[in-house]
């Protein structure tokens, strides 16, 4: 996350009384409303990666700022009410989106696509140089032109070795079976941000915050993907299981996350 947006986070999850109120839209989980008729009409949350051509960035650090800016947009003060109680600019669209089922659709761009996305409603973070930004969900009908312009799919980036993972923060396991692609992958670890965000107490969020939501991704192979299903059953670890629109079948286990 940039310095400015850090200490953005950091500022409003020490002093916002609507913290929250927020936390337990999340805490709350995902209302499930069926779709509607019309499919223009269904909710998704925008991702877009920026991958410029000349120098992509890496794969695990992307996919680290797509699950930020994530969580960092379904706790973000605009998402809630002020302190008068009168609602933010972005509550009605968020609180539509977390009541229906949750979609999120990753769109790639570079240059001047990039930039025309930073106009657009969201949240910008940026991980050792690679930048994803999640935007305010919208019926994909109503999507502004300048997102609907930019590619679904088309360009993937090759897996790497990103290290040791830091002390204290927390870790989402990306099912390497699956082979996603990095848009359907940064999809899945907004999910598990969002769970993970929703499984934590008040508190406990608000120390996520503090530290400007930093996670760590990884992939895990398939012994440590077993043992990692275990912590699920035990409830020390949250699964995110997809729901079969793209890429995998329904119920494929893609993430687990880990506090």
């Amino acid at each position: 996350m940039t310095e400015s947006c850090r200490d953005a986070v950091t500022r409003e999850a020490g002093a916002d009384s609507g913290w929250a109120a927020r936390h337990a839209v999340l805490a709350a989980g995902y209302g499930g409303r069926p779709d509607p008729d019309d499919p223009a009409q269904v909710l998704a949350m925008p991702i877009v990666l920026h991958i410029p051509k000349a120098d992509p960035p890496p794969r695990s650090a992307l996919l680290e700022a797509a699950a930020t800016a994530t969580v960092a947009l379904c706790l973000d003060p605009r998402v809630g009410a002020d302190e008068t109680g009168a609602p933010g600019p972005w509550q009605a669209d968020y609180l539509a989106w977390v009541g229906s089922r949750i979609r999120k659709v990753s769109r790639r761009a570079r240059g001047a696509g990039w930039r025309a996305a930073q106009e657009v409603d969201g949240i910008t973070v940026d991980v050792d140089g690679a930048q994803a930004r999640a935007l305010v969900p919208v019926a994909v009908g109503a999507l502004d032109p300048r997102i609907r312009k930019l590619q679904i799919g088309g360009t993937d980036l090759d897996h790497d070795d990103p290290g040791e993972i830091p002390d204290g923060v927390p870790v989402l396991w990306i099912n390497s079976v699956l082979d996603m692609t990095v848009g359907k992958a940064a999809a899945q670890v907004g999910h598990a941000s969002m769970l993970l965000a929703g499984a934590m107490t008040t508190e406990q969020a608000r120390a996520w915050a503090a530290t400007g939501y930093r996670c760590a991704v990884r992939d895990a192979d398939v012994g440590l993907w077993e043992t990692l299903t275990i912590e699920v059953v035990r409830g020390r670890a949250i699964a995110v299981r997809d729901a079969g629109f793209t890429e995998v079948a329904p119920g494929s286990m893609t993430v687990i996350a880990c506090p």
